[in-house]
């Protein structure tokens, strides 16, 4: 099934997508933005511009394979710009497109709210892990 056949068409000749079907071109996207790597890397490019190395240090715990490949994915997407530099060695910088700035500021919201919340999440899992005789996820 090819991604415009996935979508519905609207009145006005648009195509409609929506995540719940399960064709849906947007859950790919949804997929890399939310997955763990896009969405910290997303976040830490709404920064500035990054060189591969320094991306790799602020998304602490990523492999270099799996960095490569999120930063393939979401510049396929649209929200990642990849620009070679001809020097000796190459320099490769990445930042974000305008949507994918849009999609951070999001992301970063979220990201926000749950690190503001970590006390009440403990605090849940202690007491699901408690009921249940001490197992956790």
């Amino acid at each position: 099934m090819t991604e415009v056949a996935a979508a519905d068409v609207t009145c006005d000749g648009e195509p409609s997508f929506d995540a719940f079907a399960r064709y849906c071109p947007s859950r790919g996207t949804l997929e890399h933005v939310t997955g763990r790597w896009g969405g910290l890397t997303l976040g830490a490019l709404y920064e500035g511009s990054l060189r591969f190395n320094e991306l790799r240090r602020r998304v602490d715990g990523v492999s270099e394979k799996m960095l490569s490949q999120t930063l393939h994915a979401l510049e396929r997407d649209g929200l990642v710009h990849r620009e070679a530099q001809p020097t000796n060695p190459p320099r490769v910088d990445y930042e974000l497109t305008p949507l994918g700035r849009e999609v951070a500021e999001r992301l970063l919201g979220l990201i926000h709210l749950l690190e503001g919340r970590m006390p009440q999440v403990l605090a849940a899992r202690e007491r699901y892990d408690a009921a249940r005789g001490g197992a956790s996820a």
